[in-house]
């Protein structure tokens, strides 16, 4: 198995609950594993397809969930549109016609449909006859849908209403129903509306006054809520589509566009421009799967991590499955997955999402239902927990003294030396010097003591056990403001962006980018640039260019020269008083550009995005930190060098430890409560700790499940990995091994699988060589579920094969 922090593995499992036993000894938690049935993590599935008699294959309709089913409404076969409503029951993969009474809406397409209470809303879309083109119009009508007791009712609201629209967006937020955008049969729009559902007849519609950067005017997009938060993803806008993603924050009306500037060029990019795609929402994720782009229909399915402000594309699982036959392809070496379509719909339900419909290739209709297996695992803390040690320069060992003012600016040796070489230099020439003064301090007071007759002090007085101080590293080409940002990249792989387009924060990601040339940090270099290109505008290119040109940045004063030539700036920025001041050579330089463009010279070089913090932080556990250690780690007596900063940003266990009760000879005994793990194990953990890895044997899991509670990680991501990976790898080959750990960690319901796996594979395990290893009482253990489990037959067969 391989797997990354921040990412799932195609292979992994959702893990059921965990619990722990506390009805034992203080000293011994017994751990209880729910052995039941688990989805492999980024499975597709194809379910049974709808029936024709039940109802038609169609696009452009609506699907929801409530409780344990899918409900589909309206849209279009590609001859008429519908209005009936279909039920999928998921626990029994079962389709059947929704009992209706009353009246239901007219059938329509590209309405929308969202669940409140025990009640589905419906609202707009398009009506009329397509077969003969006849009464076509747009709705604004609102009917409700009670799942209880299946009646129709339309909501008649008195007062001003949306303009009637269809292929809007629509969500349910804060007991309001919320409509957004749309095509009123004329224009695109991009308005908002609310009501509330609380009471029908009190309700009325309200227009909500949005601010901020608000999307252009668009139809057929998804929105999702997360966090709190709406998110609008592309959509058809026109001239002015793209692949923006918008989110909407409901407390102020405050619309933002989600930037891409902290995306390195080589790291996966947002999804494609796209329409009639749907977008979902899970846990911490977005999920963005189907469309129209650019006159294709993809098929991957995108994931935007809402924290990190991140995107990668999802593999799925290699067990994908197809009982069902025809739109997956089952080739060898391919991986299953739902074909491209658009105007589909999906829905969660528990972990899982549910796709229906959609139009494929050759404007077909699909009947088909897909179910896809999210991954609901803790999010990976590595890059907050080092950014808190940062922010709360707790443990700091080093300060570095910058520029003609010798402003401090304190950090942590082992973060610092990880991640920078040129600052590695640094410190360690300040620690020779650092040495150098000691040994001259020493001889000194040497000649002094012995004169006056003092004895020197002992390893065992205060003097010895004391704080080192601080080390003292000076760095002139450095000032203290870019030199922070710089750090805050160091300890969280990313730099907080200042303020878009204002001219004093771009000239302070200005000189970071100087630093970070001069400190050979490819990666920050590359952060910098992309925020300063997209920052650049007409009100601020003169200022970015004189502060190139001066700091000698080339590629920078390249970008802003091309931006001011552009037809469409040119104009506008030599009429500004900025030009006026400008200086002459910079002046002549404009001119010739504009006047004898220089050809473009176009490199197929890599572009090299330097090392990320999980990369450093592994080299520097497997050998690169060893010089920098200052804790020594014993389990079971064996010593294994560490670093306190780190130990201590990523366990509020050792946090607490160095903070109060500072072991005074530096080392401290390693265990797990009055467990003391494998030496495998522990390794494992100190992966975990440094840099989030989850990659371990199987019986290492055991030994670190209860890892999270006793060393204080921020969450129990470590847990659920240990838990999947047990779930998953308890093979005949490893079964003894586990067993051991089962059986020294107290696992009892572990421990009682693997004999049920020793049991039923005897004949295999009895050749393992690691049987002969067994402690006696467990060889009496396997001798007793063996006499337990097998008949006299059985073992008369057994023995004849042995």
């Amino acid at each position: 198995m391989s797997w990354f922090p921040g990412t799932m593995s195609c292979k992994s499992k959702v893990a059921p609950s965990v619990d722990f036993d506390h009805s034992c000894s203080d000293s011994v938690e017994y751990l209880t594993l729910n052995f039941g049935p688990f989805e492999t993590v980024h499975r597709w599935r194809r379910l049974p397809p709808c029936d024709e008699f039940v109802g038609a294959r169609r696009s452009k309709h609506t699907v929801v969930a409530y409780r344990d089913a899918i409900y589909v409404f309206g849209g279009d076969n590609g001859k008429n549109m519908l209005n009936d409503l279909l039920r999928f029951d998921v626990k029994d993969c079962s389709w059947c016609r929704a009992f209706t009474t009353g009246t239901p809406p007219a059938p329509r397409y590209h309405h929308s449909a969202v669940v409140y209470g025990s009640s589905m809303f419906v609202f707009g879309g398009y009506t009329g006859d397509i077969y003969s083109n006849s009464n076509l119009k747009n709705k604004n009508d609102l009917f409700e849908y009670k799942f209880a007791t299946g009646q129709w009712t339309e909501w008649k609201v008195e007062g001003r209403l949306p303009v009637a629209r269809s292929a809007h967006g629509a969500t349910v937020y804060n007991d309001k129903l919320w409509i957004f955008a749309g095509y009123d049969g004329n224009a695109r729009l991009n308005d908002m509306w609310t009501i509330s559902l609380q009471d029908r007849e009190q309700a009325c519609w309200e227009e909500i006054e949005q601010s901020g950067e608000i999307p252009p005017s668009c139809c057929n997009f998804p929105v999702a809520v997360c966090r709190d938060k709406m998110f609008v993803f592309s959509g058809q806008s026109g001239a002015k589509i793209t692949n923006n993603l918008f989110q909407f924050e409901f407390k102020g009306n405050m619309w933002t566009r989600i930037p891409t500037e902290h995306l390195l060029r080589g790291s996966p990019p947002p999804p494609q421009r796209r329409y009639g795609h749907t977008m979902v929402a899970f846990d911490r994720h977005l999920y963005v799967f189907g469309g129209a782009a650019d006159n294709t229909l993809p098929n991957e399915l995108h994931c935007y991590d809402v924290d990190s402000q991140t995107w990668e594309v999802i593999q799925p699982s290699l067990d994908s499955e197809d009982p069902y036959g025809n739109e997956m392809t089952s080739s060898p070496g391919f991986i299953l997955m739902p074909s491209g379509r658009l105007f589909h719909a999906a829905a969660v339900i528990h972990d899982a999402m549910y796709i229906f419909g959609g139009t494929v290739d050759n404007n077909v209709r699909s009947g088909e239902m897909y179910r896809f297996q999210f991954s609901c695992y803790p999010k990976c803390t590595l890059h907050e927990d080092y950014g808190k040690l940062w922010e709360n320069r707790q443990f700091c060992d080093v300060e570095f003294i910058l520029g003609e003012r010798e402003e401090r600016v304190l950090g942590h040796i082992a973060i610092v030396t990880a991640r920078c070489r040129w600052l590695r230099k640094k410190i360690l020439q300040a620690r020779e010097r650092q040495k150098q003064q000691k040994s001259k301090q020493e001889g000194s007071e040497d000649s002094e003591e012995g004169a006056a007759g003092v004895q020197k002090e002992g390893p065992g007085t205060s003097r010895a056990s004391g704080a080192q101080p601080l080390l003292e590293v000076s760095i002139r080409e450095a000032e203290a403001q870019p030199f922070e940002v710089l750090m805050q990249f160091l300890y969280t792989d990313k730099i907080q962006y200042p303020r878009k387009g204002h001219v004093q924060d771009v000239l302070l990601i200005m000189d970071v980018y100087k630093l970070a040339l001069s400190f050979k940090l490819s990666r920050l270099e590359q952060l910098c640039v992309q925020y300063i290109e997209a920052s650049v505008d007409l009100q601020n290119v003169l200022s970015v260019c004189e502060n190139a040109n001066k700091l000698q940045l080339d590629q920078l004063k390249e970008h802003c020269l091309n931006f001011v030539v552009k037809e469409t700036h040119f104009n506008q920025v030599i009429m500004t008083k900025e030009f006026e001041h400008l200086s002459t050579p910079l002046i002549v330089e404009i001119v010739r550009r504009k006047q004898q463009p220089p050809p473009r010279v176009y490199s197929d070089q890599p572009v090299d995005i330097g090392t990320s913090l999980v990369q450093d932080m592994k080299a520097y556990l497997e050998g690169a930190g060893l010089e920098f250690c200052d804790i020594t780690l014993l389990l079971d007596g064996h010593p294994r060098p560490a670093h306190k900063a780190i130990l201590a940003a990523r366990s509020s266990y050792f946090e607490a430890m160095f903070r109060s009760f500072m072991p005074e000879d530096g080392q401290v005994n390693i265990s797990i409560g009055e467990m003391v793990p494998s030496k495998q194990a522990f390794e494992s953990m100190l992966r975990y700790i440094y840099y989030g890895d989850v990659n371990m044997p199987p019986e290492d899991s055991l030994y670190l499940f209860a890892a999270p509670y006793y060393y204080g990680f921020s969450n129990n991501r470590l847990q659920a990995y240990c838990k999947q990976n047990l779930e998953m790898n308890v093979t005949v080959e490893n079964v003894l091994q586990i067993l051991e750990a089962a059986d020294k960690t107290q696992a009892l319901d572990m421990k009682k699988h693997c004999l049920h796996i020793i049991v039923h594979q005897f004949i295999k395990v009895s050749k393992l060589p690691n049987l002969r290893s067994l402690s006696q009482l467990l060889l009496l253990d396997i001798i007793e579920s063996l006499a337990t489990h097998i008949s006299d037959k059985q073992c008369a067969e057994m023995g004849s094969d042995i």
